[in-house]
């Protein structure tokens, strides 16, 4: 027996699910209800959810019961409950991307992503509040509302554009919820909430029925309170979609069989230049750690340059590939609407209004002759090590108090995993350290191109050989 109580349920990993399913400890419906339950008890503060979806959840937590005791288990995933951010098409609810806006657009079916996580028997919990038309970084929404970091009863910013899902994880309302990627949408929440956040390649994650921000570097990926669980939802997730013209063609990966394998041998470099600009101190001394960490784990640990990150930084048309895709998309809206827009998401998306074609191919130039030039530099590495974010998460009323005092913060919030994105690199984040506030800190592990198992590899040695996934905020305040 596992001799986990319904009391441990809120924060049991995925494999500690599956774990006590498998042995009668608990069951998915009293896990299912017992997280709708915490749902109504603590997101009326944390606003982690913009919908919860009760009686699906209780039906499919039924279901999966009834498969469990007829023998009919589907895999490690089955009975476990998550949930999904609100650019995912869900059967019969609204996809508003963040606005009220789209609050009639009522989705026929469900995306891939749904698809294939229903496939694999888990329980959806409902969808969960992001950034308008998922273009922030730092989480904020003034139209639906900023879901509250759970680690400060002050609130602090939460990370974007995967807000909600950062929070519903972090709080224990949910073990696992997808999110996604385009600047840092999944990485930056996760370092912020202080849980594991997995940047997948375009092109390993079909991304058919997810509400666009730019085509070109949109990724899926999840939050989880785990490297295993990420590297779970991952392998369930993974795949080609015909739907999805990026993973034609795209063949999935063992990622399990080499996740316990440690990383005697392997070599990680800590990425120097630009990533430490400006970093917080506490945040610097934290990753720093994290690489003597790496060393006595039998890694060779070194330091290296990226030159792609500093001419990456300095190429400015690489900008527009975002902002020329998200106007693009959202044009009828941003001309029909523009005043009813979020201010901090309506600014980048008039400078998008203002690119050239000249502009976009440009970027799209550029980004290519990176991706293909960093794999020179990275030829004889294993992994980077950076800090996600460079600043912790800031009081909400510091960073909002103007739009000037927003975007002053970006650079801190989104520098280190945007460029990611234009390398096509993937990643994990997971915590290496708390600040003396006891504000989550962030660890970034990039790996190569569809080397998603080097990444969760990697992460997963660094996770097993420290604690700090398994500290929990403090919600006394939430109730």
């Amino acid at each position: 027996m596992s001799d986990f109580s319904l009391a441990d349920a809120p924060y049991l990993t995925l494999v500690e699910l599956g774990r006590a399913y498998r042995d009668g400890s608990l069951s998915p419906v009293e896990v299912t209800e017992h997280l709708l339950e915490r749902i109504d008890t603590y997101d009326g503060k944390l606003h982690a959810f913009i919908e919860p979806t009760r009686e699906r959840a209780l039906a499919e937590a039924a279901a999966a019961e009834a498969a469990f005791k007829a023998g009919l288990e589907r895999g490690p995933l089955h009975g476990i409950p998550y949930a999904v951010k609100d650019l995912y098409d869900v059967k019969g609810l609204a996809t508003t991307a963040g606005t009220h806006l789209l609050e009639d657009n009522i989705a026929g079916a469900d995306c891939a992503a749904v698809e294939r996580l229903a496939a694999a028997g888990m329980v959806l919990l409902g969808k969960t509040h992001t950034v308008q038309f998922a273009l922030g970084i730092i989480g904020v929404n003034h139209d639906h509302g900023t879901p509250h970091n759970p680690w400060h009863e002050t609130p602090h910013v939460p990370g974007g554009s995967s807000s909600g899902s950062a929070v519903a994880v972090a709080s224990g309302l949910t073990p696992m919820a997808l999110g996604s990627d385009t600047g840092g949408s999944v990485r930056a929440p996760a370092a912020l909430c202080g849980t594991v956040g997995l940047k997948t390649t375009v092109g390993r994650i079909g991304r058919h029925g997810v509400f666009p921000l730019c085509w070109t570097l949109d990724s899926v990926g999840p939050l989880t309170r785990s490297v295993e669980d990420a590297a779970l939802v991952y392998d369930a997730l993974q795949g080609e979609d015909l739907r999805d013209e990026s993973t034609r063609g795209v063949a999935p990966h063992d990622v399990l069989r080499t996740l316990r394998g440690g990383v005697k041998g392997l070599r990680i470099a800590i990425g120097e230049g630009s990533f430490f600009d400006d970093a917080d101190p506490e945040v610097e001394a934290a990753v720093r750690e994290a690489g003597k960490v790496f060393g006595a784990l039998g890694a060779r640990v070194e330091s290296i340059g990226i030159p792609e990150v500093e001419r990456a930084n300095n190429t400015p048309e690489l900008r527009a590939i975002i902002l020329a895709e998200a106007v693009t998309l959202n044009q009828r809206l941003i001309e029909e609407h523009a005043d009813q827009l979020d201010p901090v998401v309506l600014q980048p998306l008039k400078t998008g209004q203002g690119l050239t074609a000249v502009q976009y191919a440009t970027g799209l130039r550029a980004a290519r002759q990176l991706q293909a030039d960093v794999l020179d530099t990275l030829r004889d590495v294993d992994a980077v090590l950076v800090p996600t974010t460079r600043i912790p998460a800031r009081p909400l009323a510091q960073v909002d108090a103007s739009i000037e005092s927003y975007f002053e913060h970006y650079p801190g919030y989104l520098n280190n995993t945007l460029v990611g994105n234009y390398l096509n690199l993937c990643g994990v984040a997971l915590p290496c350290g708390f600040t003396k506030g006891g504000l989550p800190i962030g660890l970034l592990v990039y790996a190569k191109p569809f080397q998603e198992d080097v990444a969760l590899r990697v992460a997963r040695a660094y996770e097993q050989a420290t604690d700090w996934l398994t500290r929990r905020p403090d919600l006394s305040w939430a109730r």
